[in-house]
């Protein structure tokens, strides 16, 4: 057993670009695990700027001097940020507390719909019934429950976010304009081989940065495609609900089933089986064929292609390790994962030390 073990050793580790490289790994997980929230601002504004940095190229590519470039895309990066603090966010917030107020009427609805099927359908029989009235009143109680101990630890995230608000902007102007200093700064502390990490980092770039900043323009013309068709035919909650939909794309697969059902719902809760109803779901039904089919392959052709239980594994391992951020950059990291099985260097394995 001894004697397997060191001969895998010396096919994965004999090579010091692995060691370098596993150095490196564990380095970064053990900051990511122990100091993300010290981190958060940074690791946010290099993000940011990571997404930014795209569109800076493309104007460079234009024959447009940098300094002129990273001005012209970081004050498009303000007004879309000042949109979203000072008239999106409050919007939502207005129509997420107008839901919850709508919450108990829904419910209500809901039970003297539920009460009204053994009538209209006696093979159904009440005692089902009463037991899933019986659980929706428990998840709703537990739900304004969860809300109301929530409301005295608001003050010190809104305080939180005023900080972030303004650090996290200033650090994105630098990452954008020194951007070349600072990865210099940090290759000086690499050993002067390592052309392995070099090409992990090219190969990440050039196809981690595809799948993100195309998520991004996914989730932005999902939510407004999805916002017109709500808010034409009048739908309560239209850009929360368009917002939501928009989200769901950072999951695959399980997303837009689970944003299906608030939409479903609220539509039923306003018009009952009226032909408003059956527009709504069929223009969202149409969007999501559209992102499916069209938008998806359109915005992630050079993205990498892996297979949808690896997706999957990849939503549940690193959503349980960072949350929402694990979920989001699921997928990139898996491709992580990939391309570091693909390149890492391996010594070849003598036959004789392998056999008995």
């Amino acid at each position: 057993m001894i004697q397997v073990i060191k001969i895998w050793f010396h096919h994965y580790f004999s090579d010091p670009q692995a060691v370098l490289l596993a150095i490196l790994l564990i380095a970064s997980f053990t900051i990511l695990m122990t100091m993300n929230r010290i981190l958060f601002p940074i690791l946010a504004g290099v993000v940011i700027a990571y997404l930014l940095d795209g569109l800076i190229k493309n104007l460079q590519r234009w024959h447009i001097p940098h300094f002129i470039a990273v001005s012209l895309v970081y004050l498009t990066f303000i007004t879309l940020l000042t949109f979203i603090v000072i008239i999106l966010l409050p919007l939502l917030a207005y129509q997420l507390t107008q839901l919850i107020q709508e919450l108990p009427n829904m419910v209500v609805k809901g039970h003297a719909l539920l009460k009204e099927l053994p009538q209209k359908y006696p093979l159904i029989s009440e005692q089902p019934i009463d037991g899933v009235i019986n659980s929706i009143n428990s998840w709703v109680r537990e739900v304004v429950r969860t809300m109301l101990n929530s409301i005295p630890g608001l003050i010190p995230t809104v305080l939180t976010l005023i900080v972030y608000s303004i650090l996290v902007p200033l650090l994105v102007f630098f990452f954008l304009k020194d951007k070349t200093i600072i990865l210099n700064w940090l290759i000086n502390f690499l050993p002067k081989n390592h052309s392995i990490a070099e090409k992990v980092w090219l190969e990440m770039d050039a196809q981690i940065g595809n799948y993100i900043r195309g998520k991004f323009y996914e989730i932005f013309l999902v939510a407004t495609f999805t916002y017109f068709p709500f808010a034409y035919w009048g739908l309560n909650y239209a850009s929360l609900l368009a917002v939501l939909v928009g989200l769901s794309a950072i999951i695959p697969y399980i997303g837009a089933v689970v944003v299906t059902f608030p939409v479903v719902l609220v539509a039923y809760f306003q018009w009952g089986l009226e032909t408003e109803f059956f527009w709504v779901i069929g223009a969202y039904t149409v969007i999501n064929v559209f992102d499916g089919n069209i938008l998806v392959p359109l915005l992630f052709s050079e993205a990498v292609n892996l297979h949808p239980v690896a997706i999957m594994a990849a939503v549940l391992i690193f959503g349980g390790i960072w949350g929402f951020w694990g979920v989001f950059f699921a997928i990139p990291l898996a491709t992580l994962v990939k391309v570091l099985l693909t390149i890492w260097p391996r010594t070849p394995i003598e036959e004789d030390k392998v056999m008995p």
